[in-house]
């Protein structure tokens, strides 16, 4: 069993959901993920034991989860850089991290997006629908630029984007 990006997607929405009860369909709408794929994504998650099972409901294993986003994930699920795209600001460039991290004269990390109002250099997203998910969610959105921050950003933005996270993980548990 191999995790994937999108099992990450799914925790994180979770996280984001709080103790919201949830539905897979709905979960696939909302991650714009087939049905299947989140099934998938649960199965990975429960083995890896990122997520646990109470009675029929999946919840993130937070401390599990934290300690691979805060350890981990920069060297599994590494980001390419590119060219100059339009697209939604990510990392240090968007909510929280750009309220804390000054902007230098560096294109800003954007994941590539047609609807996107932001011309910074393409940072891959995690999963390819995440800036569709992100949309509709600001917080699912900020737990993603956080841990992109943590995947791809250099050492004092990892470090604030970690404190972050922890901040808002604990916050869940």
């Amino acid at each position: 069993m191999n995790l994937k990006p999108q099992d990450i997607l799914f925790l994180l929405k979770l996280t984001a959901l709080g103790k919201k009860n949830w539905s897979f369909n709905k979960l696939a709408i909302d991650l714009a993920m087939s049905p299947s794929e989140v099934h998938a994504a649960a199965k990975r998650a429960l083995v890896a034991r990122l997520a646990i099972k109470e009675d029929d409901k999946i919840w993130p294993n937070i401390r599990n989860l934290e300690e691979f986003l805060l350890y981990g994930i920069q060297y599994v699920f590494v980001p390419e850089h590119g060219e100059l795209n339009r697209g939604m600001p990510t990392a240090y460039a968007a909510s929280p991290m750009n309220s804390i991290i000054v902007a230098n004269n560096e294109p800003p990390p954007v994941w590539p997006d047609a609807e996107g109002k932001i011309r910074g250099e393409s940072f891959s997203p995690l999963y390819r629908s995440v800036p569709k998910a992100a949309k509709k969610d600001p917080e699912l959105y900020e737990l993603l630029a956080l841990v992109d921050a943590i995947r791809g950003g250099r050492a004092r933005e990892r470090e604030i984007a970690k404190k972050e996270l922890k901040k808002r993980l604990k916050q869940y548990a």
